[in-house]
């Protein structure tokens, strides 16, 4: 044990010896508008830049996103493009960018030289297409032309992510692969998104983020913004919520709001943040004398309004686009209190739509408004609270990945809609989670697809923590946030392998794509915080510590062949998040058995890893990985690592799993399917890498009789007393009832109705429902045991039926009866 741990010290450490090339990917113009190799449109070359034209009146978004859109193409060819407001300066490649009431848009659209009958009307939809003879001396010219300057901004920013300009250029560091020449294959693309609000939160954001900035950018102010509004757009989003652990957008640097509109980002407040304004500014309200007593709307109504006036007159002297939070928690984030009335809750909205009212000067159901149903909140709906149908009603997970609620198939269509508050961070019970990546993107897509066939389309946010390290899994929500049909399974099977091949090249896309979905698998399985030596006796534990060192040598031994210029990006998305976690599982298994010195190394290790990252390129990152991660104890974060105390060795004897036979959920035998509802297999999900959910989701319930079931074939190894445990996804009644069932089949006997009934909470456990809640949430599974009896030697049949939607089946354990 001691000789791997400091083999692994030293490995960790170790600068690699020699330099690899990545292969300079082929364009195979396979595609309208995409790169090719020697034919096509030439968009840019290092002798003759793109030219953009942009009208002088264009809208500031429009602007922003052209000026960057030139800087890319000199990021590919090494000569940046300019920015023109006439025709007439027009040298070399030309790019006439406006939305579909700019005066070039129009001109080209009146003389029929321009079709944007497949964009108009649609919320920022683009078009891009190459017209002959645009303006006079000009052969040809690529257009984008968006509906609204948001669909301008996505239509640059889409192409400038095809010629090989990453979203995260600046924010991982991708390298751009350098051409002399960027041609496009002929034709035209147009395209527009499924989800209008799309975007996230910056949350929980120190020690990491907020430290990063203050050094980085002497706070987080709009020189910060700047960097996260840039990566919101090239990913496609358009709405944020900002940092708000003691931080005010408006009030710590006003350049922001103005910055957010010139960008055309939509800016909103956290769930419970109401009328723009940020929680700390309540407090500063009061320092200052702007206000007094408590937040609490039965006792300080009048207080309250005037704070919020005063933010929404802000907002709205702006002129950022957004999308203002309504409604009322507790102080801090805190619950109600549970005598709370909904009418004092509902008269709560009906004065703060008249505020809207009042300071926009137009009628409240003009201003898109949102009322999040977290946590408790969720209650009020649940009793009956109601709100105008203009507001959209935003739904949420449990923190931990499983969405609570989602709208009743029955229910009519809202004016407002329906959205998803996501989290893949959180601070909070059973345990804070806050360090590292743990995100699989195929439950992302399961929640994610069963919101979208419930209706829920209006809004999605996911809470993102620091932002790093989570780009995959950002990467991946927002990418599905834009199209959601798109995201096939095919597609999320091939996701890993092609963000790689995006972010390193072709030559090592396939094998780094598959150490993400493996990563992502054996970290998913136990957050990194909820670890500890006691775990670690567990042999299933023990077993995924060994897959994790299989997974460190094999970045280890792939590092050496990744080019120079891609080494910090190859560090910051894959080396550090798998040799992080993989030594926090060698210390435990240390700690475990009992081995105090192979703790230390751990420990060293641990630190070595950190420096490393906030040493890249000059401590470009530095502070970005310092949250706390070792030695949790409760929910709450440890204000520093605490070293793990080794266990006796009497202490530290293991149990085994001696005759447990498990078959992952994908291995079926045969299924049954009823109309298009049928078993499938879900890439990049459960402990196996795939599960089974049956789609399409969003379905009433099935009964038995209906026949759609799973069928498998186990191995009784010996006679004797048997149990079967069906372990599951630990997923939600989303439609609040009694839990979620399913059918259990055993060979040919009757089919037994199963069900289990997770009720989330903040770690407490005193009803049943909330105990396997944290339960659930710890081991992220659901185990359903049923006794077989006594059983002979030899096969036996079982089969899973489906009854309730949202059912994912990760495996089946045939294991001794105790």
């Amino acid at each position: 044990m001691r000789e791997d741990s400091c083999r692994f010290a030293w490995r960790t450490l170790l600068l690699a010896l020699f330099l690899a090339v990545i292969a300079r990917p082929a364009w195979a113009c396979e595609d309208a508008l995409t790169p090719c190799e020697d034919t096509g449109f030439v968009l840019a070359t290092r002798a003759a830049p793109t030219r953009v034209l942009v009208d002088a009146q264009a809208p500031s978004p429009v602007r922003h996103a052209a000026a960057a859109f030139a800087r890319d193409t000199g990021r590919v060819t090494g000569t940046d493009g300019t920015v023109i407001e006439e025709a007439g300066a027009a040298r070399g490649p030309l790019v006439i960018v406006g939305t579909l009431d700019s005066p070039a848009i129009t001109a080209l659209i009146a003389r029929g030289a321009l079709d944007v009958s497949s964009v108009r009307g649609r919320w920022e939809g683009y078009l891009q297409t190459v017209v002959d003879d645009p303006v006079p001396g000009i052969d040809s010219a690529l257009v984008i032309a968006g509906n609204d300057p948001r669909g301008v901004v996505f239509g640059l920013y889409d192409l400038s992510e095809r010629i090989g300009v990453s979203p995260w250029h600046w924010w991982a560091d991708v390298p751009v692969t350098r051409r002399e020449t960027v041609r496009l294959a002929p034709g035209t693309r147009s395209d527009a998104p499924a989800v209008r609000y799309r975007g996230f939160f910056i949350n929980d954001e120190d020690p990491a983020f907020g430290n990063w900035a203050r050094e980085q950018f002497g706070g987080i102010n709009a020189a910060a913004y700047e960097r996260v509004f840039d990566l919101l757009l090239r990913l496609k989003g358009n709405y944020l919520w900002p940092a708000m652990w003691g931080k005010s957008l408006a009030e710590d640097d006003p350049a922001t709001l103005s910055l957010a509109a010139d960008m055309g980002v939509v800016l909103g407040t956290s769930h419970h943040e109401p009328l723009t304004r940020a929680h700390v500014e309540w407090e500063r309200a009061k320092e200052a004398g702007e206000a007094s007593g408590e937040w609490n709307y039965a006792t300080n109504a009048a207080t309250l309004q005037d704070f919020w006036r005063a933010g929404m007159e802000r907002f709205v002297d702006s002129g950022a686009p957004g999308v203002v939070t309504i409604g009322m928690r507790g102080d801090g984030d805190e619950a109600m209190s549970e005598d709370t009335a909904i009418p004092l809750l509902e008269q709560v909205v009906a004065d703060q739509r008249a505020i809207i009212a009042q300071t926009t000067g137009r009628p409240a159901a003009e201003t898109p408004q949102v009322w999040a149903l977290y946590k408790e909140v969720q209650d009020y709906y649940d009793q009956g609270m109601q709100v105008p149908a203009d507001v959209t009603l935003l739904f949420s997970d449990d923190n931990w990945g499983q969405i609570r609620r989602l709208p009743d198939p029955a229910a009519a269509p809202r004016e407002g809609g329906y959205g998803v508050y996501y989290h893949f961070d959180y601070v909070g019970g059973p345990r804070s989670y806050k360090w590292i990546d743990t995100i699989q993107n195929g439950k992302t897509w399961q929640q994610m697809d069963l919101a979208w066939q419930r209706g829920a389309r209006e809004l999605w946010i996911v809470n993102v923590g620091d932002i790093k390290p989570a780009e995959l899994p950002l990467d991946f929500f927002l990418e599905m946030a834009w199209n959601p049909p798109a995201m096939t399974l095919d597609r999320l099977a091939d996701y890993d392998r092609e963000w790689a091949r995006q972010q390193f090249g072709s030559e090592h896309a396939d094998e780094i794509g598959e150490i993400l979905g493996e990563y992502a698998r054996l970290v998913s399985r136990r957050k990194p915080e909820l670890l500890g030596a006691e775990v670690l006796r567990d042999p299933e534990s023990r077993q995924i510590a060994a897959a994790f060192a299989t997974l460190r040598d094999r970045v280890i031994a792939l590092r050496p062949r990744i080019a120079e210029a891609a080494r910090p990006a190859f560090y910051e998305l894959v080396e550090h998040r798998v040799l992080a976690v993989a030594n926090l599982y060698q210390m435990y298994l240390a700690a475990a058995d009992g081995d105090d010195e192979a703790i230390g190394w751990a420990m060293l290790n641990d630190e070595a890893a950190t420096n490393r990252y906030h040493r890249l390129l000059d401590g470009k990152w530095n502070h970005m990985m310092s949250q706390t991660h070792i030695g949790y104890t409760d929910w709450d974060d440890p204000d520093t690592n605490i070293r793990p105390v080794a266990l006796q060795p009497d202490v530290a004897e293991r149990a085994t799993a001696a005759g447990s036979l498990v078959t992952p959920a994908a291995s079926i035998v045969g299924s049954s399917k009823n109309e298009d509802l049928a078993w499938h297999a879900i890439p990049h999900l459960g402990s196996h890498g795939t599960a089974l959910a049956v789609l399409p989701q969003g379905r009433p319930a099935t009964t038995p009789a209906d026949a759609i079931f799973a069928e498998y074939s186990l191995d009784v190894p010996r006679a004797g007393e048997w149990t079967l445990a069906v372990n599951l996804a630990p997923t939600l009644d989303t439609l609040g009832d009694d839990g979620l069932r399913l059918g259990l089949q055993i060979d040919d006997g009757p089919v037994i109705e199963r069900r289990f009934l997770l009720e989330p909470n903040n770690g407490v456990t005193d009803t049943p429902a909330r105990a396997a809640w944290a339960e659930a949430v710890t081991a992220n599974e659901v185990t359903l045991a049923q006794p077989l009896g006594h059983r002979p030697a030899g096969p036996v049949r079982v089969r899973i039926y489906r009854i309730d939607d949202n059912v994912v089946l990760d495996e089946l354990v045939l294991r001794p009866a105790e």
